[in-house]
């Protein structure tokens, strides 16, 4: 009678297992629905804020995210049985072919050959169950449709902040490396203004809450306060309006610059003198705001300092130190005296000016490397964003951990946040911009321009 070789044993025991295992999946899928009735009974059971809707959503995620844990658990543990099938096979045959004993060498490589094939199966597997997470997760994201409205060429460097007026006529300015600041048409990209008292990089620009006087910090070690009367153009036809942008709207490579200053700025009309000019820096001033009224405004430079100005006597009011290392940015909130400034020593700071007799200040250290700025929104909420590739929300009402954190893949650069509709401009690799609402999920991207400010819609 023929006795039963070791690896037809094993292989019929590997057999019986897998049978016997499919058995324990199938009354595990059946025994699903049955789970999930009895999470939502006990979630239903207990209090909480969130909406009924959203609860659910959340249920069925979890549920999804347990699903394919299971899944891939299952498998993981059929692989290392089949592992171990191999392996007790491989050590019989190397002790029962032809009485010739296998070398330790060659049974290693064939062995550690046939389970790299099942790690390898074994990646994959956990590769596409994961992403299938990772999937279920971004078809719940609402995403933003944005398309190209308008382009504003005129700058002959790198443009370093934009900024939108607050009164009539409504105005769009840019502030460049170019030495100079543009006032722009929003509707049809002409340029209304160009300022040329800086003699070094306009770093960024601002304007009054109710009249018409611009904000600008350079890389001169000055910051100015300037006046602009401009007159927005007739609206056209549209077939007059393509044919005038056609002329104006040359593209330009890095490489081929045009002769001369521009193409959008070279006819508008020039301001050549500040009205005021704040001087008490000892570096360079890297940006200004105006506090709520306009009466007062603030600058930060990197002489480690932010400065506090009287607009109209062009007095220095307070000087607020504190910083280790040179300041990066600086923000005023829309409706209250607060000031935010960010810094490289990897902090930001909020000063509070609301009692005139005193004020107050809050370091925050919420990230690792320097700050490049931090924003208010409309409400309660500072927006910073950081070399160590974060953005992160903020509530002004409790400042302990943000609410929010963004990940990125690079160096944040300087944000903004749209204040009407809580979306977050954030630059990004210099190429891009991302759209994030304030809970961080992403909206859209928009593509990089080349020289140009560009507006979406």
């Amino acid at each position: 009678m023929p006795i039963e070789s070791g690896s037809c044993a094993s292989a019929r025991q590997a057999k019986q297992k897998r049978k016997s295992h499919s058995l324990s999946i199938r009354r595990t899928n059946s025994s699903e629905q049955e789970r999930a009735g009895l999470q939502r009974d006990m979630l239903e059971g207990q209090d909480s804020k969130l909406p009924s809707s959203v609860r659910n959503t959340l249920l069925e995620l979890f549920g999804q995210i347990e699903r394919e844990f299971e899944n891939l658990y299952i498998e993981n543990l059929e692989l290392r049985r089949e592992i171990d099938t191999l392996n007790e096979r491989l050590a019989a045959e190397g002790q029962t072919i032809d009485g010739a004993e296998l070398s330790k060498g060659q049974l290693k490589t064939k062995a550690s050959h046939s389970t790299s094939q099942l790690s390898q199966k074994l990646k994959t597997t956990y590769k596409a169950s994961t992403s299938k997470i990772v999937s279920s997760f971004k078809t719940t994201t609402s995403r933003a449709i944005c398309q190209l409205v308008k382009e504003y060429v005129g700058h002959r460097d790198g443009i370093w902040d934009v900024s939108v007026a607050k009164t009539q006529p409504v105005v769009l300015g840019t502030a460049s490396a170019d030495h100079t600041a543009l006032l722009w048409s929003i509707e049809t990209g002409k340029c209304l203004t160009k300022y040329v008292g800086h003699v070094g990089s306009v770093n960024s620009i601002k304007f009054h809450p109710t009249e018409q006087v611009a904000l600008t910090a350079s890389g001169d070690q000055t910051a100015h306060i300037w006046r602009y009367i401009v007159q927005l153009p007739t609206p056209q036809p549209t077939a007059d309006c393509n044919q005038m942008s056609g002329e104006d709207e040359v593209e330009f490579s890095d490489k081929d610059e045009p002769d001369g200053d521009g193409d959008g700025s070279s006819d508008c009309p020039t301001v050549r003198a500040p009205l005021t000019s704040l001087k008490s820096h000892q570096g360079v001033v890297i940006a200004a705001d105006w506090l709520v009224g306009g009466k007062q405004a603030v600058t930060a430079s990197w002489d480690r300092t932010a400065n506090l100005y009287d607009v109209e006597t062009s007095e220095l009011v307070h000087s607020l130190t504190g910083h280790d290392q040179e300041l990066t940015h600086c923000c005023t909130h829309p409706t209250q005296r607060l000031v935010v400034t960010s810094s490289r020593d990897t902090t930001f700071r909020l000063w509070d000016f609301r009692d005139p007799s005193i004020h107050s200040v809050n370091v925050f250290q919420g990230h690792t490397d320097t700050v490049t700025s931090a924003v208010f929104t409309v409400g309660d909420n500072v927006v910073s964003g950081s070399d160590d590739r974060t953005v992160k929300v903020w509530d002004l009402k409790n400042m302990r951990s943000p609410i929010a954190t963004i990940r990125t893949d690079s160096a944040v650069n300087r944000i903004n946040v749209c204040v009407g509709q809580r979306i977050i401009a954030l630059p990004h690799d210099n190429r891009q911009v991302r759209l994030f609402d304030m809970s961080g999920v992403r909206l859209a991207r928009l593509p990089r321009s080349n020289r140009q400010v560009t507006e979406y819609l």
